[in-house]
């Protein structure tokens, strides 16, 4: 929703720029997506409106601020996921209870499924693009914002390890990163500390970003970081150039994202127990039609 709160004056050439992000935001948000401003200026960059440096990066930023507070870009396509408010959920009766529950009912689709699968993405910007998928799959989602930390790749090593050696499955770790000295070690780093604490082996598919995908898609490229202490192997290996996942368009990794999930899914497993849980939901909601009804 757009909605005005200052009084602006813009330049032709920044009404244009102005008029182009809302065209991309809006097309992007009809899709279901929202994106962080980063995801934004690679759209301009994969365009070639801009060109692919941090000053241009840091204008389109203060444009899109301004033209959001002056009404000209909607609030709702644009996010901010490194800050999060939290609230307590309430129900003004157990009826409204119940209907809330069973919207949000999901009958355990993988205890009849032979593997486990985690999807984890080096940056929380692109929340917004996965964690739909994610959700359509019922898999569990980590936004690692870098270098995660020991607790949290230890929780889920354990939680893994109990997937493996309790439930009896398989598991699969479907990774998405930077192609960037850092980003390259990064998803080493994230499948040795997994192997470690869930003592025993995983199955770790890097699936973005691929040299493959940054051919494929013209990326833009960024020059390497010299001062990263990883940027030598990187070097020898890849040479001065990086890429960013977030330049990938947000369909596309909509796209890889589900094709690794849905080739690791016994479908028709799946397809029995969701029209088991339809038939659930169909027999809580008439016990919540009596309820109201009295």
């Amino acid at each position: 929703m757009k909605e005005k709160f200052i009084d602006r004056e813009f330049t032709p050439r920044t009404l244009k720029i102005i008029r182009q992000a809302d065209a991309i935001t809006q097309d992007y948000e009809a899709q279901g997506y929202d994106l962080s401003v980063r995801q934004l200026f690679y759209q301009f960059v994969a365009r070639n409106i801009l060109a692919n440096t941090q000053h241009n990066y840091n204008n389109l930023a203060s444009v899109i601020s301004d033209a959001r507070m002056a009404g000209l870009i909607s609030w709702g396509c644009i996010k901010d996921r490194n800050r999060i408010t939290r609230t307590v959920s309430a129900f003004e009766t157990t009826a409204h209870f119940l209907q809330a529950a069973n919207e949000t009912y999901r009958k355990n689709k993988w205890r009849n499924q032979a593997n486990h699968i985690e999807v984890f993405v080096e940056k929380q910007a692109l929340e917004g693009v996965l964690l739909p998928i994610c959700e359509r799959w019922e898999v569990p989602f980590t936004a690692n914002k870098g270098y995660s930390s020991s607790s949290s790749m230890y929780e889920r090593g354990k939680f893994i390890q109990s997937m493996r050696d309790v439930e009896g499955k398989t598991p699969h770790i479907i990774y998405l990163g930077d192609h960037d000295p850092s980003g390259i070690d990064m998803s080493r780093d994230v499948e040795k500390r997994l192997t470690l604490f869930s003592d025993g082996r995983i199955n770790f598919h890097r699936i973005a970003l691929n040299k493959e995908q940054i051919d494929t898609h013209n990326l833009p490229e960024n020059p390497a970081k010299t001062t990263d202490s990883r940027a030598g192997d990187y070097i020898a290996r890849f040479g001065t150039s990086s890429w960013e996942l977030d330049a990938l368009n947000p369909d596309t990794l909509h796209q890889i994202v589900t094709r690794a999930i849905t080739a690791l899914v016994d479908l028709p497993a799946w397809e029995r127990d969701t029209r088991t849980e339809t038939e659930e939901k169909n027999q809580l909601q008439d016990i919540i039609e009596e309820l109201t009804q009295r």
